[in-house]
């Protein structure tokens, strides 16, 4: 661990209308009592969030973000939504740069970063997620493709702004393919990022959060989560499973 809270965040992507949300909600609440020492965020599709920023509305310790945003503040860009629609919708979190998103809607490192200072400037914090595919990292790119990723982000940000960021480390290889990186796999690549943003803002990148996403399950979360530099989670298909979500986020992370 490095960051003084552990994040977990649970990203629903395409999963859980409204209704659904607010089950859960209940669900997840009666197996996850409050704490103080950890930060869990709810990440469901942006029709759901209203309806789960109310169901939360007696659990202040369960957050609640957008899964992306568009990087212009407002326009004619239809089914898309804006950072400030999602922080007058109740969002608190807002994920950037998501594997999928890359990959399925083009969303290239200049996009990625302009959606970052969308979000900051409507006071949502974001969560860059940065990763290599498996061919880059058979490769040996994997130093490369990080300190792309995010320098294309944290060079353009104040040092403010740094420290609002969680970066999440998603081996793209290892998401929803039932794969995981090795907890040494994870470390490594927690230390390559934690280095590049140390270059910009020295010792207080001990304390930006850094999370790993990537077939995170109630099974291994515990041993990935004892590694040095991984300071939480971005989980997903076990995201959907109140009862498995609750295990991961009682891990005892140090």
């Amino acid at each position: 661990m490095s960051a003084a809270r552990p994040f977990f965040g649970g990203n629903w992507k395409m999963h859980k209308g409204p209704d659904e949300a607010r089950a859960f909600l209940h669900a997840f609440a009666e197996r996850h009592p409050p704490r103080e020492d950890r930060t869990v965020v709810l990440f469901p599709p942006a029709i759901a969030l209203p309806a789960l920023v109310g169901a939360a509305a007696d659990r202040p310790d369960v957050e609640v973000g957008v899964q992306d945003v568009h990087q212009e503040r407002e326009g004619a860009h239809t089914g898309a939504i804006s950072a400030s629609m999602a922080a007058e919708a109740g969002a608190r979190w807002g994920l950037a740069g998501h594997s999928e998103r890359r990959r399925e809607f083009g969303d290239d490192d200049e996009r990625v970063a302009r959606k970052v200072d969308r979000l900051l400037e409507a006071g949502v914090a974001p969560v860059l997620c940065v990763g290599e595919t498996l061919e880059q990292r058979d490769a040996g790119r994997l130093q490369e493709v990080l300190h792309r990723q995010v320098s294309a982000v944290v060079e353009r940000l104040s040092d403010r702004d740094r420290r609002e960021l969680v970066i999440a480390y998603e081996p793209v290889w290892a998401i929803g393919t039932g794969r995981t990186a090795s907890p040494e796999d994870a470390a490594a690549a927690h230390e390559l990022v934690r280095k590049d943003l140390a270059a910009w803002i020295g010792d207080a990148a001990e304390a930006v959060p850094i999370i790993y996403g990537g077939s995170v399950k109630p099974a291994n979360a515990g041993e990935l989560l004892t590694m040095p530099g991984v300071d939480g989670a971005l989980v997903g298909g076990a995201s959907l499973d109140p009862e498995a979500f609750a295990s991961i986020c009682a891990v005892v992370t140090a």
